[in-house]
């Protein structure tokens, strides 16, 4: 089961940041449909890397996860109005649910673990950092999101890596790559003038 898991968990996860990074530098349809596509795959990796995460008592992580979903549907709302139709209360409630995953999250597992005590908490906050900051900002079509998700790879594949997870941090690993590649492509799509585009 652990094995189906980490392959499911895994390939969606890697999926979704490959389609996020190949949308940089498209336009029109062909980036909607590929962030509309990106944004969905992701949601449905949710469920294994949650099952995973609770496994290990990786409770901040697991509420990273769940916390990320609203992100995920803002990033989907977004993306099918073109950054066009803000929603001030779809905008408030994902605000609300990323801090509050957040606190939630940390303070279950300090709880748990009577403080911080472990380099995997450690792993994990940073993980929840980057993650949670890096969906919000690519929800709002931020380029700068990129950066937040470096530093959630790096994260989780040294957590992964503590926990012999060997496909989870294989597919974080990769998604580092394309997380470097869709964050050089924006920045380039940033420095190109108007005409050129």
């Amino acid at each position: 089961m652990d094995l189906i898991l980490q392959v499911w968990g895994g390939s969606f996860y890697l999926i979704n940041k490959i389609l996020l990074a190949l949308s940089e530098g498209k336009y029109g349809n062909t980036q909607k449909n590929l962030k509309v596509t990106g944004w969905s795959i992701y949601i449905l990796g949710v469920p294994a890397w949650v099952i995973i995460l609770v496994g290990h008592n990786d409770w901040i992580a697991a509420s990273i996860e769940v916390g990320g979903i609203p992100a995920m549907l803002l990033g989907l709302y977004n993306t099918y109005h073109d950054n066009q139709r803000p929603h001030k209360a779809f905008n408030c409630f994902v605000t609300l649910c990323t801090y509050s995953s957040l606190v939630l999250g940390f303070l279950y597992s300090l709880n748990i673990h009577g403080g911080i005590t472990s380099i995997t908490q450690v792993l994990e906050v940073s993980a929840m950092l980057g993650f949670l900051m890096g969906s919000y900002y690519m929800a709002k079509g931020n380029s700068y999101g990129w950066l937040f998700y470096m530093l959630m790879n790096l994260s989780m594949a040294s957590l992964m890596f503590l926990q012999d997870k060997p496909i989870l941090m294989t597919q974080q690993i990769l998604s580092l790559c394309f997380v470097l590649y869709g964050f050089n492509k924006s920045q380039k799509i940033i420095q190109t003038p108007a005409i050129e585009k």
